[in-house]
């Protein structure tokens, strides 16, 4: 099934949720092409990250740590999982409408009533009493207006949950990166250091061919200017190798000085041409957490507007009491001190000046702006999951090429350098050969981390990883 395929049948979903939970009146708003049913497979579903491993293909223990312990400290993530607890209470704040509410009451009482307040001038009248009791009201759920609210907030927690699952493929996915570039900028750091000793000995070549009188001073500049340069930008390699460690420290809650300590000793790249089958199946995109959210959104929306309907039906609530009244604190007990009260109550709002039509517009506007985004997040899904794959494809065959590049500049290097010590070449093509090996050689590092990190990319497009036994 291709990426397109999956968009169009992605929307019906969408669209037949809002459906379902919005009412069968609002037809108009959905494709006349759409399926009767929606299947959801199991199969498509997110694991959380933690549960997915993904990672691990690139057999790096120290990369396995780092991000089992950004799950458990980064800040994001766990502002994410408080968003899913407040979400739950939500849950369980509109179910409690489901239950009578009750109230207990005790209290002293004293009233004075003027005696001239009639038209016949009497005495005036002194009251004092004690009270105690219990009242109650309960508006019971005849239309499903209180249902309506609990799948709103279900659908609420559900979004929840979804963006915690983004938070945390993106923060995996961050934590990847940094790692793989730290790592690239660590092997450049020592490449750079190989050409400075290997640069070194040529500016000693040309300082003893000087003084033999077989090179010209400017041979020696020439030499000089390319070891100087090259061991310049060493210190500029070692500031981003600590503003790296630092952005790994953030993303795992630790600070610096112990980020720099367990990352100190270099490690190679692993290769990453054999980490991605031939064709990775289009449904991997439905179980994005961004998608999941915007569905789940859209239910909230639909839910939504579901509530604002009720509001046209009649309510059904029950106010009652049961309590004791006595002016002596001692009589509260007795049988002739007892009271009670209950009054059912059937209300209907006939006009309120259209406040709830414009609710119901209103609901309904929000709920087609939620259709929009599901949309669009689902076209920026199959952009970024296309610009991902065509990403890796080019870094994968760009790292091949720049194999055969730095096998011809090594031989360049080689035979200019001896060119050079025969006096059959000036040495301004030694150290444009030193310099072009320099540069491919870094570049293939860069170019080895581009391949990883665009691996990466494909993950968090993907919303996760894939089967390791997929075929290939």
């Amino acid at each position: 099934m291709s990426i397109k395929s999956i968009h169009i049948w992605l929307t019906a979903a969408a669209l037949l949720t809002a459906l379902t939970v919005y009412g069968r009146d609002d037809t108009a708003t959905l494709a006349d092409s759409l399926p009767a049913q929606w299947l959801y497979e199991p199969a498509a579903t997110q694991p959380f990250p933690t549960d997915d491993n993904w990672w691990k293909q690139l057999g790096d223990p120290l990369l396995d740590s780092l991000i089992a312990e950004g799950e458990q400290a980064n800040l994001n993530l766990l502002q994410a999982e408080r968003r899913i607890a407040i979400a739950r209470q939500g849950i369980n704040r509109a179910r409690a409408a489901y239950w009578p509410s009750l109230s207990l009451s005790a209290g002293w009482n004293k009233a004075r009533q003027s005696g001239d307040e009639s038209a016949v001038v009497g005495r005036p009248v002194t009251v004092d009493y004690f009270s105690a009791g219990i009242d109650m009201q309960w508006e019971i759920d005849v239309f499903g207006k209180v249902r309506k609210s609990v799948e709103q907030q279900k659908a609420s927690y559900r979004a929840s949950r979804a963006d915690y699952a983004s938070v945390s493929v993106s923060v995996c996915a961050e934590i990847a990166s940094s790692y793989i570039g730290l790592r690239s900028l660590q092997r450049q750091l020592e490449v750079t250091r190989e050409h400075v000793e290997e640069q070194r000995k040529v500016m000693k070549i040309t300082e003893a061919r000087f003084e033999t009188g077989l090179a010209s001073m400017l041979d020696v500049s020439q030499a000089r200017t390319v070891y100087y340069s090259t061991l310049a930008s060493i210190e500029t390699l070692r500031t981003s190798v600590a503003t790296t460690v630092n952005a790994l420290a953030v993303l795992t809650g630790t600070f610096p000085a112990d980020m720099a300590r367990r990352v100190n000793a270099p490690v190679g790249l692993p290769e990453a041409t054999a980490l991605v089958p031939k064709s990775v199946p289009s449904d991997l995109l439905r179980r994005r957490p961004d998608v999941v959210a915007a569905e789940a959104q859209l239910a909230a929306s639909a839910a939504a507007v579901g509530v604002a309907k009720k509001d046209f039906l009649p309510t059904l609530s029950l106010q009652g009491s049961i309590g004791t009244a006595a002016h002596d604190f001692d009589d509260l007990m007795t049988h002739r001190s007892f009271t009670y009260a209950i009054a059912p109550k059937l209300s209907w709002t006939i006009f309120d000046g259209f406040a709830r039509k414009a609710a119901v517009a209103s609901a309904r506007e929000e709920m087609l702006a939620s259709i929009d985004a599901y949309n669009l997040t689902l076209l920026t899904a199959v952009h970024e999951v296309d610009d991902a794959l065509v990403t890796y494809a080019n870094a994968v065959s760009y790292e091949q090429s720049l194999r055969k590049v730095i096998e011809a500049a090594q031989t360049a290097a080689e035979l200019s350098l001896d060119r050079y010590k025969q006096g059959l070449d000036a040495f301004i093509n030694v150290a444009q050969a030193q310099i072009s090996l320099l540069q491919y050689s870094n570049e293939l590092v860069a170019a080895r981390a581009q391949s990883l990190t665009a691996l990466v990319t494909l993950y968090k497009a993907l919303g996760g990883g894939w089967a390791t036994d997929m075929k290939q």
